[in-house]
């Protein structure tokens, strides 16, 4: 392991709003065991985000923030939105912190694994024999697309009536930056690639299947497939394990990954990386956060499932830090208190009563207090 290895981690954390301030909680003391430990150290800083820096800074994400942003090495986040902020206009919801922090820190390539641990097999809404094992990436494109492109707006029409725009735009260099990093995932795993579009009714979907043949050729350890988005969605419930890197458009990304979320027992288990383009020195900004929401209907309960934020922190490890060891270790952890029976209220405890968002923490730090 990296134990004494003197290196730049700095790390700004932004619990964000919900269950946001309890998962991350759990992820810091994470973070602390591993200086205790002196497995590895980091500089963590703190900051708001969405509904908090609303309340605080009258805007999603401050000035201040995103420059600790770019600065750092890593970004933790937690979950952005509620009820709370549900009325204001939409330049000032609580998800454009998110969305900033993701244009300017340019943040392109979104990886959101989807594992089903053995102990959860159970778990998923689907079969067993269709999930057990599973284990996909799915690389979604994060900056581009009809999330980002223009025109858009809602436009009052001669007669009276409004009309809602928005436009999907893809540049080539867009789409083969993101199609790069999914290779060179998929030659780390099964060799296996993907591409998933509407090329049959839209031209951008066209412009994706072009640009990843061309990038092929940089690739022919990988065997690439195509799929539309429709029958992709159907596949992933209907045979999952067909799957091994999935890269596709951010909108179309932003529906399949939620989709193979659930097919691990529930949205508590899915952390994510959105990684950008490395730098002459080979640093690229990051941000981690679990794919979940900020659920504001169980806030301040104890009833959130941190594993999804400590999976995340786990990814940060590995791909920001290059901390492989200090990866597994964490991940480990998790496989084994599940393996225990730990659940969580999501994870429908059948082994027991559900555990608290704390003592779920307490059974991770026990873990890693056995695995160290």
């Amino acid at each position: 392991m990296a134990e004494g290895r003197p290196s730049n981690r700095k790390v700004l954390v932004l619990p964000g709003d919900g269950i946001g301030p309890e998962i991350m909680g759990e992820v810091l003391r994470v973070v602390d065991f591993f200086e205790k430990r002196r497995i590895a150290s980091f500089e963590v800083s703190e900051d708001v985000v969405g509904g908090a820096a609303l309340d605080t800074l009258g805007t999603p994400i401050g000035e201040e923030t995103m420059r600790r942003a770019m600065e750092s090495d890593a970004v933790l986040f937690g979950a952005v939105g509620g009820p709370k902020w549900d009325a204001l206009p939409f330049d000032k919801r609580p998800e454009l912190g998110i969305l900033r922090l993701r244009k300017e820190m340019d943040l392109f390539a979104n990886l959101r694994p989807a594992v089903v641990f053995e102990a959860l097999a159970e778990a998923s809404s689907l079969k067993r024999e269709l999930v057990a094992g599973l284990d996909l990436m799915i690389v979604r494109e994060l900056t581009g697309g009809i999330y980002f492109g223009e025109p858009r707006g809602i436009e009052t029409l001669p007669d009276g009536s409004r009309r809602g725009v928005n436009t999907e735009v893809y540049s080539e260099a867009e789409i083969e930056r993101v199609l790069r990093v999914g290779f060179e995932l998929a030659r780390k795993r099964g060799r296996r690639l993907t591409e998933v579009d509407k090329a049959n009714v839209m031209e951008s979907g066209r412009l994706w299947r072009e640009v990843a043949e061309r990038v092929a050729k940089d690739y022919s350890d990988v065997t690439l497939n195509f799929m539309y988005a429709d029958n992709c969605a159907m596949q992933l419930v209907r045979a999952p394990k067909q799957f091994d890197v999935v890269v596709t458009s951010n909108l179309f990304g932003d529906i399949l990954s939620d989709c193979a979320a659930m097919l691990t027992g529930s949205l508590g288990m899915l952390p994510s990386a959105s990684l950008g383009a490395p730098d002459a020195s080979g640093r690229r900004r990051a941000l981690y956060e679990p794919v979940h929401g900020s659920a504001p209907d169980i806030a301040g309960r104890g009833l959130a499932n941190p594993l999804a934020a400590i999976l995340s922190f786990a990814m940060m490890l590995r791909y920001s830090f290059d901390m492989s060891e200090e990866a597994d270790l964490v991940e480990l952890s998790v496989r084994r208190a599940l393996k225990s029976g730990a659940r969580t209220a999501d994870l429908a405890a059948a082994r027991g009563s559900p555990l608290s968002t704390r003592a779920m923490g307490e059974r991770i730090l026990s873990e890693l207090e056995k695995a160290a």
